[in-house]
Protein backbone atom coordinates (compact mmCIF):
# COMPACT_ATOMS: atom_id res chain seq x y z
CA UNK A 1 0.00 0.00 0.00
CA UNK A 2 1.32 3.13 -1.24
CA UNK A 3 -0.89 5.50 0.75
CA UNK A 4 -1.32 5.64 4.61
CA UNK A 5 -2.38 8.69 7.02
CA UNK A 6 -2.46 8.03 10.34
CA UNK A 7 -3.48 10.66 12.96
CA UNK A 8 -2.98 10.40 16.63
CA UNK A 9 -3.55 12.86 19.50
CA UNK A 10 -5.00 12.80 22.67
CA UNK A 11 -8.90 12.60 23.88
CA UNK A 12 -9.99 15.88 23.37
CA UNK A 13 -8.07 17.28 20.69
CA UNK A 14 -10.39 17.51 17.80
CA UNK A 15 -9.33 14.82 16.06
CA UNK A 16 -12.52 13.16 15.25
CA UNK A 17 -13.76 16.10 14.22
CA UNK A 18 -11.10 16.93 11.58
CA UNK A 19 -11.06 12.91 10.18
CA UNK A 20 -14.79 13.41 9.73
CA UNK A 21 -14.48 16.68 7.76
CA UNK A 22 -11.98 14.67 5.96
CA UNK A 23 -13.49 11.65 4.93
CA UNK A 24 -16.51 13.96 3.37
CA UNK A 25 -13.75 15.94 1.56
CA UNK A 26 -11.76 13.81 0.04
CA UNK A 27 -13.82 10.70 -1.27
CA UNK A 28 -10.88 8.65 -1.81
CA UNK A 29 -10.28 8.20 1.73
CA UNK A 30 -11.14 5.27 3.10
CA UNK A 31 -11.63 5.36 6.98
CA UNK A 32 -9.77 2.10 8.65
CA UNK A 33 -12.35 0.61 11.06
CA UNK A 34 -10.30 -0.77 14.35
CA UNK A 35 -11.11 -3.97 16.24
CA UNK A 36 -11.86 -3.24 20.54
CA UNK A 37 -12.84 -6.00 23.21
CA UNK A 38 -14.84 -2.96 24.84
CA UNK A 39 -18.34 -2.68 24.60
CA UNK A 40 -19.97 -0.50 22.92
CA UNK A 41 -21.67 2.62 23.39
CA UNK A 42 -25.19 3.66 22.88
CA UNK A 43 -24.31 5.70 19.63
CA UNK A 44 -22.08 2.50 18.36
CA UNK A 45 -22.58 -0.15 15.91
CA UNK A 46 -20.50 -2.91 14.85
CA UNK A 47 -18.74 -2.22 11.69
CA UNK A 48 -19.19 1.38 11.60
CA UNK A 49 -17.40 2.92 14.25
CA UNK A 50 -15.29 -0.49 15.89
CA UNK A 51 -15.15 -4.33 15.25
CA UNK A 52 -15.96 -4.81 18.36
CA UNK A 53 -14.53 -8.65 19.62
CA UNK A 54 -15.26 -10.52 22.89
CA UNK A 55 -11.58 -10.32 25.47
CA UNK A 56 -11.63 -14.15 24.05
CA UNK A 57 -11.70 -13.41 20.37
CA UNK A 58 -9.22 -10.13 20.93
CA UNK A 59 -6.80 -12.40 22.52
CA UNK A 60 -7.44 -15.40 19.68
CA UNK A 61 -6.38 -12.86 17.21
CA UNK A 62 -3.40 -11.89 18.67
CA UNK A 63 -2.28 -15.29 19.03
CA UNK A 64 -2.89 -16.08 15.61
CA UNK A 65 -1.10 -12.37 13.88
CA UNK A 66 -3.84 -10.98 12.83
CA UNK A 67 -3.77 -7.61 13.99
CA UNK A 68 -1.23 -5.38 12.09
CA UNK A 69 -1.01 -3.50 15.64
CA UNK A 70 -2.92 -3.54 18.75
CA UNK A 71 -2.51 -2.03 22.47
CA UNK A 72 -3.91 -2.18 25.69
CA UNK A 73 -5.05 1.73 26.34
CA UNK A 74 -6.66 1.48 29.33
CA UNK A 75 -6.75 -1.38 32.25
CA UNK A 76 -7.98 -4.49 29.70
CA UNK A 77 -9.49 -2.34 27.14
CA UNK A 78 -7.57 -3.25 23.96
CA UNK A 79 -7.54 -1.93 20.93
CA UNK A 80 -5.66 -3.32 16.90
CA UNK A 81 -6.07 -2.96 13.64
CA UNK A 82 -7.13 -6.02 11.45
CA UNK A 83 -4.49 -7.10 8.93
CA UNK A 84 -8.15 -7.69 7.03
CA UNK A 85 -9.61 -4.47 7.34
CA UNK A 86 -6.51 -3.24 4.91
CA UNK A 87 -6.53 -5.90 2.87
CA UNK A 88 -10.38 -4.26 2.68
CA UNK A 89 -9.18 -0.76 1.91
CA UNK A 90 -6.46 -1.82 -0.63
CA UNK A 91 -8.98 -3.77 -2.78
CA UNK A 92 -11.15 -0.98 -2.63
CA UNK A 93 -8.34 1.71 -4.32
CA UNK A 94 -8.86 3.96 -1.97
CA UNK A 95 -6.16 5.47 0.44
CA UNK A 96 -6.14 3.84 4.02
CA UNK A 97 -7.24 6.80 6.86
CA UNK A 98 -6.45 5.41 10.36
CA UNK A 99 -7.00 6.86 13.60
CA UNK A 100 -4.71 5.27 16.46
CA UNK A 101 -2.74 5.77 19.54
CA UNK A 102 0.85 7.13 19.51
CA UNK A 103 2.39 3.43 19.95
CA UNK A 104 -0.16 2.46 17.12
CA UNK A 105 1.03 4.81 14.98
CA UNK A 106 4.51 4.43 15.25
CA UNK A 107 4.55 0.54 14.66
CA UNK A 108 2.57 1.02 11.70
CA UNK A 109 4.59 3.30 10.53
CA UNK A 110 7.68 0.82 11.25
CA UNK A 111 5.60 -1.76 8.55
CA UNK A 112 4.67 1.25 6.00
CA UNK A 113 7.67 4.00 5.78
CA UNK A 114 5.41 5.93 3.32
CA UNK A 115 2.65 6.10 5.76
CA UNK A 116 1.75 10.09 6.77
CA UNK A 117 1.45 10.58 10.50
CA UNK A 118 -0.30 13.56 12.16
CA UNK A 119 -0.33 14.26 15.39
CA UNK A 120 -3.20 16.82 16.35
CA UNK A 121 -1.66 18.89 18.94
CA UNK A 122 -4.87 20.94 21.38
CA UNK A 123 -3.17 24.38 22.54
CA UNK A 124 -2.43 23.53 26.33
CA UNK A 125 -3.20 20.92 28.75
CA UNK A 126 -5.41 23.54 30.50
CA UNK A 127 -7.60 23.69 27.16
CA UNK A 128 -7.60 19.72 26.60
CA UNK A 129 -8.33 19.44 30.33
CA UNK A 130 -11.76 22.11 29.92
CA UNK A 131 -12.54 20.45 26.64
CA UNK A 132 -12.91 17.11 28.35
CA UNK A 133 -14.87 18.44 31.63
CA UNK A 134 -17.27 19.98 28.95
CA UNK A 135 -17.98 16.30 27.24
CA UNK A 136 -18.64 15.37 31.11
CA UNK A 137 -18.40 11.45 29.83
CA UNK A 138 -16.05 10.61 32.58
CA UNK A 139 -15.20 9.88 36.42
CA UNK A 140 -12.73 12.55 37.84
CA UNK A 141 -10.60 9.55 38.30
CA UNK A 142 -10.42 8.92 34.52
CA UNK A 143 -9.81 12.30 33.21
CA UNK A 144 -6.94 11.99 35.08
CA UNK A 145 -5.84 9.00 33.85
CA UNK A 146 -6.68 10.70 30.15
CA UNK A 147 -4.65 13.62 31.09
CA UNK A 148 -1.57 11.94 32.07
CA UNK A 149 -2.04 9.90 29.10
CA UNK A 150 -2.11 12.59 27.18
CA UNK A 151 0.88 14.60 28.98
CA UNK A 152 3.11 10.93 27.55
CA UNK A 153 1.65 11.73 24.29
CA UNK A 154 2.09 14.70 23.60
CA UNK A 155 5.75 13.90 23.89
CA UNK A 156 6.25 11.94 21.29
CA UNK A 157 4.42 14.71 18.42
CA UNK A 158 7.92 15.10 17.45
CA UNK A 159 8.17 11.76 15.99
CA UNK A 160 5.03 12.31 13.37
CA UNK A 161 5.32 13.85 9.80
CA UNK A 162 2.67 16.55 10.59
CA UNK A 163 1.71 18.73 13.68
CA UNK A 164 -1.42 20.17 13.53
CA UNK A 165 -2.42 22.98 16.21
CA UNK A 166 -5.70 22.93 16.95
CA UNK A 167 -6.56 25.95 18.49
CA UNK A 168 -9.33 27.02 16.56
CA UNK A 169 -11.09 24.00 14.67
CA UNK A 170 -12.32 25.67 11.37
CA UNK A 171 -8.22 27.32 10.49
CA UNK A 172 -7.28 23.57 11.48
CA UNK A 173 -9.39 22.04 9.01
CA UNK A 174 -8.41 24.35 6.65
CA UNK A 175 -4.83 23.74 7.02
CA UNK A 176 -5.23 20.16 6.97
CA UNK A 177 -7.47 19.80 4.25
CA UNK A 178 -4.48 21.25 2.05
CA UNK A 179 -1.96 19.13 3.27
CA UNK A 180 -3.83 15.93 2.32
CA UNK A 181 -4.32 17.39 -0.70
CA UNK A 182 -0.57 18.03 -1.73
CA UNK A 183 -0.21 14.52 -0.12
CA UNK A 184 -2.90 12.81 -2.17
CA UNK A 185 -0.96 14.44 -5.38
CA UNK A 186 2.15 13.53 -4.17
CA UNK A 187 3.51 16.41 -3.23
CA UNK A 188 4.65 15.93 -0.13
CA UNK A 189 7.30 13.33 1.04
CA UNK A 190 6.35 11.32 4.78
CA UNK A 191 9.52 11.55 7.05
CA UNK A 192 11.02 14.90 5.71
CA UNK A 193 7.51 16.53 4.89
CA UNK A 194 9.06 18.14 2.19
CA UNK A 195 6.20 19.89 -0.68
CA UNK A 196 7.94 18.75 -3.95
CA UNK A 197 7.16 21.11 -6.40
Amino acid sequence: MENIIIFSAPSGSGKTTIINNLLQAFPKLEFSISATNRDPRDNESDGIHYYFLSHDEFDSKIANKEFLEWEEVYGGTMYGTLQSEIERICKSGKVALFDLDVNGALKVKKKFKNAFLIFVLPPSLDVLKDRLEKRASETPEFLEKRLDRAKEEMMHATKFDYILLNDDIEEAMMEIQDVINNFLENKIVPNTFQIVD
